[in-house]
Formats: structure tokens, sequence, C-alpha cells
């Protein structure tokens, strides 16, 4: 067996450490988080004394990446073994070129063989540079991984292209007669996400600034605790800094931190240069968001399986490879976000959240899903979940919503699966949210729950940071796609408008801003319900007097926004700040004096009310359709201006809210199927959403309807046990989720 050695100053960090601890007590198991595994990492990483130590580090790419070239650069700086597969490994066995081989013994027999050649060598300490095809060869990856922080070059494939002719490379591993170059590459490109545990994405980069970004990516990789999330309330202290910051599967498992606040970024989240970004323009939706996604989660954290969930969530269940953003008039333009499963944006996380919580969630735990929506959501969480694996799928999804709405309670029955049904409640958002507050913070009930049946609770609505990080994706691409349509250059400056309640939307926008792209301003659309304008506005944050008036764009029917307090952000993250701000909410206002300057740099704010059904007119005019949400957004955006380029958030697809549609469009029906029929049957756009039509068209029924009462809400969750035994056998047999929806 060939084995190179050098620097063996680090402890090889085993699959163990990423795998889940469990300590036996008397009346259950309790799971260590992951915690235990990050914490392992960190220490054997603090032990060495170099970069590289006892772990190797190995360049993965498409053939013309630059592996080989890189690779010896970053074995200079280091003053490490280089070793490179094509010329120490494979032509050494062999005796012969790889071109000769692959032209003696064919592609399948030259993966096997080139496998085996891999399979017996051994190195630590090095920098290895892997052939184009060794991820074809599933063992011999396994054995160079458990020694070695495999990083991707994903290099666009326009260059991989330009590369490969100039250095007249006519044929690679696996291309057979019929089959383009540029076909193989782009269908073997999908099978690298499931191998690396980092990676590097610029178009251009001359292969010393390449170098340089393989070495700060294993940088980064190594220093474990330098991404972490705190509370909104959080005040350092040296002693306790480092208890109170989670990391991200943490965050994502407790939803609120331990002093039941929100959780913020401890730091900025990693920024993605000129030149990264510009390698997205041309690309889909899925590439784009693992690119961000990486930036913003420690790959430790996801033990390199973000890009496999990515596909999970994107790939098989969208029908559009890109979010369209479509041209509407002047300098106005549509982000469609509606395209998927339930025709709502809540889509484009709620996907991908149930994937990221499953993964960080101990495998045999119980955990209760506690979730308020003003609409949309609940149909959204229960079909996210429904697409979970057949063991993850044990958790049950039970959604909690306002009885009055036909339509949205026809989405959410409807929406209904083995692992999950629908419940209603008497009552508003507003009032939902405060009761899974109170709950969460109910140390009695919790503490039961945990310490009887070992089940924890938490929440899917976007104050946790497995919905919100997706949603930074959707903003990114469609920024990306001004650029790719040719409407903008690239460092344009844009606005975004956004119809927002609870702050989450716009709040992922603010994400994006601080990840290097311009947003000039973020504009915050309100109805009737504008809290958050007159805060924006004034600085001044008054809940007084305030009554919730129901209004024809109920997602955002909300006084109290559960997400507002990121704006610490902008208070230079002072906890003691936040803390007097909001112990002063119990007289519900409070102002900021202070911030509002700063404030204002970034965001305007405005309210429209029933403008809203004149704006879905007058767009349905020239053959385009608004939903309520959307229509909000468009009458603000119109008052404000288009001196700048302004990208509208579509929330929602216009047949979720077919009545008010319908009745701004002056189209004659009166029952909602008639309405989804004559919506669907127009020739305006958007295109009808079939999913959407068929799911509210099935004719199921609520099981139950309870009062907006905090104890009846706990009592009830015990009843919806119809399919068990009882709720001890239902709590202690099978990890489940609750989900609180409202209309």
């Amino acid at each position: 067996m060939l084995h190179f050695n050098q620097y063996q100053h680090l402890k090889q960090i085993t699959q163990t450490c990423f795998s889940i601890v469990h300590v036996k007590t008397d009346k259950h198991k309790l799971f260590l988080s992951r915690t235990f595994a990050l914490a392992e990492l960190r220490k054997s990483w603090h032990s060495t004394r170099s970069l590289v130590g006892d772990k190797n580090i190995i360049l993965m790419g498409l053939p013309g990446a630059g592996k080989t070239t890189v690779g010896r650069i970053i074995g200079q700086k280091l003053g490490c073994c280089v070793v490179d597969v094509d010329d120490y490994i494979l032509e050494k066995a062999w005796n012969m070129s790889v071109s000769e081989k692959l032209q003696n013994v064919g592609n399948e027999q030259f993966l096997e063989e080139e496998g085996r050649a891999v399979l017996n060598f051994s190195a630590s300490g090095s920098v290895i540079s892997l052939t184009g095809s060794n991820l074809m060869h599933d063992a011999s990856m396994w054995h160079l991984k458990k020694n070695g922080i495999i990083v991707y070059l994903g290099v666009p494939l326009v260059d991989i292209v330009s590369r490969l002719k100039l250095m007249k490379i006519v044929r690679i591993v696996g291309q057979n007669s019929g089959t383009s170059m540029k076909d193989l590459l782009k269908f073997r490109r999908q099978y690298y996400k499931e191998w690396y545990d980092t990676c590097f994405c610029e178009s251009g980069a001359s292969p010393e600034e390449v170098a340089a970004k393989v070495l700060n990516t294993v940088k980064r990789y190594q220093h474990v605790d330098s991404e972490t999330f705190i509370s909104t309330r959080h005040v350092p202290k040296d002693c306790e800094q480092k208890v109170s910051a989670k990391f991200f599967s943490e965050a994502v498992i407790e939803g609120l931190a331990s002093d039941r606040e929100l959780f913020v970024p401890e730091k900025e989240f990693s920024k993605l240069n000129c030149g990264e970004w510009k390698s997205l323009v041309g690309a889909f939706y899925v590439e784009r968001a693992q690119i961000v996604l990486e930036k913003c989660i420690h790959p430790a954290d996801t033990s390199s399986r973000l890009g496999e969930m990515i596909e999970t969530a994107y790939r098989e269940n969208f029908t559009c490879s890109k979010m369209p953003v479509r041209h509407l008039s002047g300098n106005q333009f549509i982000l469609e976000l509606f395209y998927e499963p339930t025709g709502s944006f809540k889509d484009l996380s709620l996907q991908l959240m149930p994937h990221l919580f499953a993964h960080c969630i101990p495998p045999s735990c119980n955990y209760m899903i506690l979730v308020a929506t003003s609409g949309d959501t609940g149909s959204a969480v229960l079909n996210g979940f429904s697409h979970l694996n057949k063991n993850d799928k044990q958790r049950i999804a039970v959604t909690f919503f306002p009885e009055n709405g036909d339509f949205q309670k026809a989405q959410i029955i409807g929406s209904q699966r083995e692992n999950g049904w629908a419940m209603g409640v008497k009552s508003d958002f507003d009032i939902c949210q405060t009761a899974i507050k109170r709950i969460f913070k109910d140390s009695d009930f919790t503490g039961f729950l945990t310490v009887e049946y070992g089940t924890i609770l938490n929440s899917a609505n976007s104050i946790n940071w497995g919905r919100l990080l997706p949603q930074i994706v959707y903003h990114a691409s469609a920024y990306l796609d001004l650029v790719s349509q040719g409407f903008i250059s690239f460092g344009s400056p844009v606005d975004v408008c956004i119809p927002t309640g609870n702050f989450g939307n716009i709040l992922a926008a603010v994400y994006f801003k601080m990840m290097k792209i311009p947003i000039r301003k973020f504009i915050c659309a309100s109805n009737q319900n504008h809290v958050l304008t007159d805060f924006i506005k004034m600085g001044h944050y008054d809940l007084r007097e305030r009554k919730l008036a129901q209004t024809f764009s109920p997602a955002i029917d909300i006084l109290r926004s559960s997400k507002l307090e990121h704006l610490h952000m902008m208070a230079n993250k002072d906890g003691q700040l936040m803390t007097k701000l909001y112990n002063q909410e119990w007289q519900h206002h409070f102002q900021i004096e202070i911030l509002v300057e700063k404030l204002q740099q970034d965001f305007v704010a405005d309210w429209c009310s029933e403008e809203c059904l004149a704006a879905i007119f007058f767009t349905y005019s020239t053959w385009y359709s608004l939903d309520p949400h959307t229509a909000v957004a468009k009458v603000v955006a119109d008052r404000i201006g288009q001196s700048w380029p302004v990208i509208v958030s579509s929330t929602a697809h216009c047949s979720e809210f077919a009545p008010a549609v319908t009745q701004a469009s002056e189209i004659q029906a009166n029952q909602t199927s008639r309405q989804l029929y004559l919506l669907s049957s127009y020739s305006a756009l958007p295109p009808p959403h079939e999913a959407l039509l068929e799911r509210t068209n099935q004719q199921e029924e609520m099981e139950y309807v309870c009062a907006a009462d905090v104890n009846v809400l706990k009592s009830h969750v015990g009843k919806t046990n119809t399919k068990s035994n009882s709720y001890k056998s239902f709590l202690s047999k099978i990890p489940f989720f609750l989900i609180i929806s409202t209309q």
C-alpha cells in the first residue's frame, strides 16, 4: 500500500464524532445534541500546530477545474506533500498514461480499476488532487474522506469547457459516442455534492487566488465555533459568552434561546465576493441555494448533507428550475414565489426546513412543532413534512387555524397526510402566536413533556433559523435573474418591496444584503394593520388601542411582529438596549429615537387599504392577476416611485385568494369552486396552479374546532390521538409535530 505521512500533529477525527450520544436514565433516554460532536471537532482542530495536521486537504472538481495546479500552490504554501492521483497513483500503478488505460479497458472497467488503485493508497498531512472521475467509485471516496477535508472547486461549466478545449482534451471518462462533453459534465456535477465537506465557487479567478480561497475555506471548516447564534438579549460576559452561544443545528432544534428570546447570528454570515456571485448568474435555483446556504451554515454542522437535502427539497418537488422574475411595468418586476406545492412563497423555506430539522435532531427523539400562521403556513408546513423519508415521517403534524375562511381552510384540510391533520381555532393570528409563546414559556408543561415522554417543543414559524435561512436564497436568485435577463448589470442597486406583517420575509432580504448585494431600500408594505409602517416612519412601536382589522390580505393581518427584534443588528447588537425596549412592551409601546435615523437609511414603508382591489383590477386588465398581498406591495411601490428597479415579492398565487381576486377583477361568481374555475380559464398570467386547484377540491372535513385558550389547546393535543390508543402511548412511541396555524 502506498502511504504518505507528514506533520502528524492532529488527532484523527473519526465519524463517531458526529454520531448521536445516548445517555440512559431510569425513565427514558436523553439525547445529547450535536454540540458534543462539534465540541470534539473543535478540540481536535485546536490541538494542531499546523493548518493540515494529520488530515489531508482533498481537492475535487470536474476535469479542467485546476485541481493539480491549485494543489501544487497549496503544497508550496504549507510545505507539505502534494499527491496528484493521476500522476502519483494511477500511472505508477498501471505503468501507462491514464488516457491509454481508458482507451484499453473502456469506461466501466476503468472506473473499477481506478477505484482499486485509490483504495491501496494512504496519506496524511498532504494535499491530494483527485481525478474528475474518482467520485464515481464510492468505496475509494469513503476511504479518502475518512482522513481528509474534501474541498470542491466549483468552477462554472462554461469555464470548464473552455479550458478543456485549450488543453485539447476531446474525451473524458464516461463519455460515449453521441454524448457531448458539456452534457456529460453537467450530468456528473450533481454527484459531487454527496462527497465534499466545503466548496469554493468563483468565475475567472487565477490559480493563486483559488489556492488562497481554498486555504481560507479550510480554516473556516476548522473553526467550528466561529459561526454561532446568540439571543437578541445577549449581554457578553467573559464566563458566559461560550455557554450562551449555539451552533446552527442547536438553534434549529431549540427554536428559541435559553432566555426564550430570538436567536441571531453572533457574527455576520460569510460573504460572497463579486466573482462568486457572478458565477451563479446562469445557475439554477438548486445550485444557488447550495452556495448561498453553505455561506450561512458551518459545513461541520450539516455533515456534508446540505446538498442532498437541497436536492430533495427543491429538485424533486418544484416545477420551476428558477423562481421566475417577470417584468410588470416600468421599473417594476414581479418575483413569482408561488409555483410550488401549495402556491405560497412559504414553500421555498418549508420544503427544506423539515429536512434540516430532521437532520439536526437525534433520530429517536420526540419533537412537537408549534406553528402560528395567518394564512398559508399551515398547508405549506403539512406539505413540507409529508415529503420526509419513511423514518422521519413518523412525526405527526396537527394544524390549528381559525374556523372562518373557506379557501384557506380547504387548502389546509386538503394538505393532510398520514403524518398530519387539521384542527381549527376560533381566533386571529396574534392570539395564536401569543398562545404559542405562552406554551413555550410554561416550564411546567414543557418539563412534563420532556421528563415524562422525552418530547421537546419547537417551532416551524419563521423565528426558526431552519426556515428563515432558505428565504435568503430567493432574494438572491431574483437579483441574479435580473442580471441574467439583462435588465441590470451586476453591482447595480435595486429596491425590494415586500408585503409583510411579521417582518420575516423582509428580514431575509436584510440578511441577503449583508452578503454583499446592493439592495438600496427595503420597502415595507402593510395593509390596515400598519404597526410596522408606523414603526419605520416614526420609530414608535405602538399597540395601544389597536384592534386587528380583517382585510383582503389576511397573511399580513398582524399587529405584533415576532421578528422585529432582529433589528438589534442596527442597534450594534446591543442586548441591553433590546432588553430595555422589550421590557416596555407590556405597556404595548416603545420608541427608538436613537435608532430611527439609522433604520430609515435602509427602510421605507407605507400602507394601503382597499386600494389593493383597484391594483388587482388594473393589472388584470393588462393580463396579469395579482393576489391581494402582492397588490398591497404594488400599491406601496407605486406610491414610493420607480426611480430604481424594484423587485416586488409576489407571495401567493392569485387562486389562493380567489374571492378577493374575482371581486376586484369584476368576475361574476359566488362559489369558491366557480371562482377558481373562472380564474384558471382566463388567459391572464400567471398560469393556473393545478396542484392548488386539485387540493382544494378534496372533500374532507375538519375534525376539531377549539376555543382560543391555551389550556384548551393543550387538552386538544391529547384528543388528536384518534389513531393511537392513548395520548401517553402516542407520545412515548412516536416523535411528532404540532402545528398551530391561523387563517
